[in-house]
């Protein structure tokens, strides 16, 4: 599938199928988009602040699921991993601790969402859905993941099999959404 096939294919699912995958199956699906993201995710002086903690373990999922939002608890059902995204702080955009410009963590934020297109592009080529969701209790996934105080919590990509086909949704005009001179 070339780039224009993943993201003409690629869809926010909001209902999995069962997926019929083992622990091991879906552990080792997970940790080949990873290390692609790892391999190829541009970042801020090559920082490479994003970092993945991968709940793939029915008992992990759980915990994780229940640090959703009532709103996408529902959504993760059947998945067959939820991976939560998170970045080094004051690192991207930083020089010596101090922030380059005005957007400081901003910076690695936005390298995180880079990665994460990265991750679900990957996925959706292996054949993979996902879902990226922003509604959830980062201190309760912070302590979930045991993920440290230097580093803020992103989102929660679920990840699955699609349930049905989705259209793709109306998208805004290239004139309202870029300026050319």
């Amino acid at each position: 599938m070339n780039l224009n096939e993943l993201a003409a294919t690629r869809r926010s699912v909001r209902v999995y199928k069962e997926a019929g995958l083992s622990e091991e199956e879906s552990l080792k699906k997970i940790k080949e988009i990873v290390d692609f993201v790892r391999i190829n995710s541009p970042s801020w002086k090559n920082s490479q602040t994003h970092r993945y903690y991968a709940a793939v373990s029915a008992e992990k999922i759980a915990q994780v699921r229940d640090a959703l939002s009532l709103r996408n608890q529902e959504k993760v059902n059947n998945s067959i991993a939820l991976v939560v995204t998170a970045f080094e702080k004051d690192v991207s955009g930083f020089t010596e601790g101090k922030p380059d410009n005005e957007l400081g963590n901003c910076w690695g934020a936005y390298d995180l969402g880079l990665s994460d297109s990265l991750f679900i592009l990957k996925a959706r080529e292996l054949g993979l859905d996902t879902l990226i969701m922003g509604l959830r209790d980062a201190n309760q996934i912070k302590k979930i993941f045991c993920i440290p105080e230097n580093q803020m919590v992103g989102a929660v990509i679920s990840v699955g099999f699609r349930a049905a086909e989705l259209n793709q949704p109306p998208r805004k005009p290239l004139e309202e959404i870029a300026h050319f001179e």
